[in-house]
């Protein structure tokens, strides 16, 4: 492996260090609010970017996403859910009150019957 023979002097490493420095960012204007804004982002100040609204710090931000829609979807099947509910709960009220209305019938029957025994004199 190579090894340096002696160590590099403060003016080799400071030639070689020269072109290593930080930039400026590039800064650019708003077209909406003329604030200065770092080029390819939005503007943290009207929440703009290359003239369309993208963020909800702005005025008219309407936020269309699918997952909203997916959100909306499950909410109305969900509410269609719920008004189905009740419509069950009656359903089930009614054969409630069928088979009462059958177990008084039978009984009506029954009791006729009996009736029609106690009616027959015996031979």
């Amino acid at each position: 492996m190579a090894v340096p023979k002696k160590r590099t002097g403060h003016s080799a490493q400071g030639k070689r260090r020269s072109n290593w420095k930080a930039t400026k960012p590039e800064l650019t204007t708003c077209p909406n609010c003329g604030a200065k804004v770092l080029t390819h982002t939005v503007c943290t100040a009207c929440g703009t970017y290359k003239g369309k609204v993208v963020s909800r710090k702005s005025e008219g931000f309407v936020e269309e996403t699918k997952k909203e829609e997916v959100k909306e979807t499950k909410k109305a099947k969900k509410s269609t859910k719920k008004a189905e509910a009740p419509v069950v709960e009656e359903a089930k009220a009614e054969v409630v009150e069928e088979k009462a209305e059958e177990a008084a019938v039978e009984e009506k029957k029954e009791d006729a019957a009996e009736e029609a025994k106690e009616e027959k004199p015996e031979v």
